[in-house]
């Protein structure tokens, strides 16, 4: 999560290069290499990412009326493999891969927005709530298979959750049944982000899906921006 300049960036059509680390793709997975510093007790981070998708998904999705924001679901469903040299630690589990892209800054198309992914019988279930600056309120709710073939399904009523403790962000899902959405477990709690594992009933299963809530009015402030460099290192 380095910010680095122009210079530092490298890119094929089989290859991203920021830097020390990479992303690459060779026909049948991605491997990602990484190889920098923490912030902000600076502490060394290199290993190597492998993530094998199940199946590569058709895209993108236009997130706004106009077409400047795009959401690519790449693999719904895969499998990762992690290997660390620094710290040393090795494990792996499920993956997911997706990618965001557009023409402005997310925080002027967008207020805020609600994202879960989830495993499924099906395959995964995704939940895409938005608020946006025009267009209102839209809501992507996605069934994808293990083909990579996706269909829309009806989403189940609002189901609001706690805001995070530290930093109280807004957190909301969906559920099929009443009052049944739960936090299982907060993993990141941040002045405009919060990441969580959440139990829900989606499309007939009940899942542990990974949330995530973003606010793009709290990232605009500018107390907020002079926190950054302290998570995200700059390097000249």
């Amino acid at each position: 999560m380095t910010e680095r300049g122009k210079k530092a960036l490298h890119r094929t059509p089989q290859a991203l290069v920021v830097g020390p680390s990479a992303v690459s793709f060779d026909g049948s997975g991605v491997t990602i290499r990484i190889n920098e510093w923490t912030v902000p007790i600076p502490t060394r981070l290199k290993g190597v990412v492998r993530i094998k998708p199940a199946a590569i998904t058709p895209g993108p999705y236009a997130l706004d009326e106009e077409g400047r924001h795009c959401w690519w679901p790449i693999a719904p469903a895969g499998r990762a493999t992690v290997r660390l040299e620094h710290p040393h630690l090795a494990w792996q589990g499920e993956a997911y891969m997706d990618c965001n892209w557009g023409s402005e800054p997310l925080e002027d198309g967008f207020v805020s927005w609600d994202w879960s992914r989830a495993a499924h019988p099906d395959g995964a279930a995704v939940l895409y709530d938005m608020q946006r600056r025009k267009g209102g309120r839209r809501t992507l709710s996605l069934l994808f298979d293990r083909q990579g073939g996706a269909r829309a399904f009806a989403p189940p009523p609002p189901a609001p959750l706690p805001t995070t403790r530290i930093w109280r962000i807004a957190r909301g899902t969906h559920c099929e049944t009443q009052n049944a959405a739960k936090v299982v477990e907060t993993l990141e709690d941040t002045p405009f982000y919060a990441r969580s594992l959440v139990s829900t009933r989606l499309a007939g299963a009940e899942v542990t899906a990974v949330h995530e809530s973003l606010s793009l009015e709290r990232f605009r402030k500018g107390w907020v921006r002079m926190l950054l460099p302290f998570r995200m290192p700059r390097a000249g």
